[in-house]
């Protein structure tokens, strides 16, 4: 199933719960995870960096929790969960990320939110941060250093975050949480 389109567009986010509706009658999970990194000095950030990064980070997890969200109430039942980054913690001082800060900053504020606004309702909602992640996003040549970012001396697996989403969509009574996934990366540097 997939429903090809911007993310950041309310039209697309309607699509993919109708579709969602249409092939399984209920909405029980929801992960957002899409999301763009763009790392470049602050003041050389265009209005086309700041627009494309507010409509995948910000807008995509509004239009489309806000679809899901309205099914899960009438279910009375239901867990979204958004991958935000443990970078918005604990920036660093040689990695030029003001943009993505502010973009992936929100998600935890919003997922505590949400979770009050629908708890009685029997919707949870949750935060995962993590460390760098190792997906196609970074170049290989770039692991090494990558690596170095995290106490733990490697980059977070995609198998951990799917482990945190299963974690978190098995445990009830954990909601509004951020759980970071990051070696201790949040906790402060190595050296």
């Amino acid at each position: 199933m997939l429903v090809d389109g911007d993310i950041g567009k309310k039209e697309i986010a309607i699509q993919v719960a109708e579709m969602a509706m249409k092939r399984f009658g209920r909405i029980d999970l929801l992960v957002n995870s899409a999301g763009i990194y763009l790392a470049k000095p602050f003041t050389e950030y265009t209005p086309e960096d700041f627009e494309k990064m507010i409509s995948t980070n910000v807008a995509g997890y509004f239009f489309i929790t806000q679809q899901v969200v309205a099914q899960m109430r009438l279910q009375k039942s239901g867990h979204i969960v958004s991958i935000s980054t443990c970078l918005t913690e604990q920036p660093l001082a040689h990695a030029p990320i003001a943009l993505p800060v502010i973009t992936k900053s929100t998600l935890p504020a919003f997922g505590r939110e949400l979770a009050m606004e629908f708890v009685a309702d029997g919707i949870r909602a949750n935060t995962i941060s993590p460390g760098v992640v190792d997906t196609p996003m970074h170049a290989k040549d770039d692991h090494e250093q990558l690596k170095k970012l995290s106490p733990a001396g490697r980059l977070v697996q995609i198998s951990e975050i799917v482990d945190a989403v299963l974690y978190l969509e098995s445990a009830p009574m954990v909601n509004g949480e951020n759980l970071r996934i990051d070696g201790g990366a949040h906790a402060g540097a190595k050296w």
